[in-house]
């Protein structure tokens, strides 16, 4: 993945050169959408009955250029991630006797979505956009900890922060805005769950991170 950012950013270079470059930064609010609840998943030794995920106050900030070729443009972003998620899973560990695992994710990651996108309306004072394109996902100091409850009533409770995914790949498209020098943006997020859900001999990675995202920013040139 490294190999392809480098040379993403070596073709951002070259674009620069040629196109009418706006710069700015931005602020939103990610709300968590479609999240799997996975039931009766059967990997090695246990079976997954149930699991869902809560994630909740989740906010993003940073930086975006975007490089116009009249109605067409080039949108590459720098964002910081943070916020909180929950887990909540029951494992079936042998024949009437589960296990209870509550999970929290302390978030903290780096998003660069590369965005290409299309002025539907393109007016002096206002323009109304649509766009897709990757987005490239790296943790950045997230922490994962872990409660679990089995069929006794014992408690244990775990660092797994080591089972965090280094960098994830996922899509992003939505609908954007401009007034002036102000820029709204709706988006949707597909990206897959960078926090492993590993049970003993069982490891769960199947979760949707979905998000529908709502940012607001500020083109200083």
């Amino acid at each position: 993945m490294k190999k392809f950012v480098y040379s993403a950013i070596f073709l951002l270079c070259g674009i620069f050169a040629y196109g009418q470059i706006d710069f700015g930064f931005k602020l939103g609010y990610n709300s968590s959408v479609g999240l799997n609840d996975l039931n009766s998943i059967t990997k090695g030794k246990y079976t997954l009955d149930s699991a869902k995920i809560d994630a909740k106050n989740n906010f993003m900030v940073g930086a975006f250029s975007r490089i116009n070729f009249g109605k067409i443009y080039l949108q590459p972003e720098l964002l910081y991630v943070g916020g909180k998620k929950n887990y909540s899973e029951t494992v079936i560990v042998s024949e009437g006797n589960t296990a209870s695992y509550d999970k929290k994710v302390t978030m903290s990651m780096i998003d660069i979505p590369v965005l290409l996108g299309y002025k539907l309306l393109d007016l002096k004072l206002a323009n109304v956009r649509v766009f897709i394109g990757p987005k490239f996902r790296f943790n950045a100091g997230s922490k994962f900890k872990v409660e679990n409850f089995n069929s006794t009533g014992e408690i244990s409770k775990d660092d797994i922060t080591k089972e965090i995914k280094k960098s994830q790949v996922g899509l992003e498209s939505g609908l954007g805005v401009d007034i002036l020098k102000l820029t709204i943006d709706a988006r949707f997020n597909l990206i897959k769950d960078m926090y492993q859900t590993k049970l003993k001999e069982v490891t769960i990675d199947d979760f949707q991170a979905n998000t529908i995202q709502i940012s607001v920013g500020w083109k200083i040139f």
